[in-house]
C-alpha cells in the first residue's frame, strides 16, 4: 500500500522534496498494526513548505497544520484513497529522526517488535476508545528506544510533551475531516 501511495505522491514533489519515508508499524514487518500507513515526505528547507503543501492540496490532501509537533505539518487525504496518515517533515527535526530512528530499531531487533507488538495490542483492547491513553501508554517503550539511539535527554523531554498534547490535538483535528 506504501508503494501505491509513494507512485501517486512523488512524481509531484519529487522537485520540492527530498524523501518520502514508509515509517510507523506498518513498515515493520510482522509488527501488529493498525490498517493505516505513515507516510513521511522529507523537505530540505522551510521554504519548501508552500510547494509542497500546494502540490498536495492539489493531490486532494487536506492541510492540517502541525498538531502541536514542530517541523512537522499534518495532512488528511481524501476518502477515495487507502488509510494513512501523511506528514511533511523538515529533514533533520526531532519529529522525523524520531520516526527513522524507532522504525529502523525496531526493524533490526525483533524481539524489541514483538515487545511493542504486545504492547500494543494490549492499550488497544484497554483502551480501543481512548487515543490519549493509548499514546500514553506507548510512550515509554519508545523513549526507551529513542534513549538507545542517542537521543539526548531534552530531545526525549520534548517527544514525552509532544505525546501528552499530540492525543487531544490529533483527535480533535483529524475527527474533523
Amino acid at each position: 500500500m506504501f508503494q501505491r501511495l509513494r507512485e501517486q505522491i512523488w512524481p509531484s514533489l519529487r522537485d520540492a522534496a527530498v524523501a518520502i519515508e514508509h515509517v510507523g508499524s506498518t513498515s515493520i514487518t510482522g509488527m501488529a498494526a493498525k490498517p493505516v500507513i505513515d507516510v513521511d515526505i522529507v523537505i530540505a528547507s522551510g521554504a519548501n513548505r508552500p510547494v509542497v503543501r500546494g502540490h498536495l492540496q492539489t493531490l486532494g490532501y487536506k492541510h492540517r497544520g502541525n498538531l502541536g509537533i514542530d517541523d512537522r505539518e499534518a495532512f488528511a487525504p481524501t476518502n477515495d484513497q487507502p488509510p494513512h496518515h501523511l506528514y511533511v517533515c523538515l529533514q533533520n527535526s526531532l519529529a522525523l529522526r524520531n520516526h527513522i530512528a524507532v522504525r529502523d530499531y525496531l526493524r533490526t531487533h525483533r524481539s524489541q517488535a514483538m515487545a511493542y507488538s504486545t504492547l500494543k495490542k494490549r492499550l488497544a483492547e484497554r483502551f480501543p476508545n481512548e487515543r490519549a491513553r493509548y499514546i500514553e501508554g506507548k510512550t515509554d517503550f519508545i523513549l526507551s528506544i529513542l534513549e538507545q539511539c542517542g537521543f539526548s535527554a531534552e530531545e526525549l523531554d520534548s517527544i514525552r510533551r509532544s505525546n501528552q498534547i499530540l492525543p487531544s490535538t490529533c483527535v480533535r483535528n483529524w475527527l474533523t475531516n
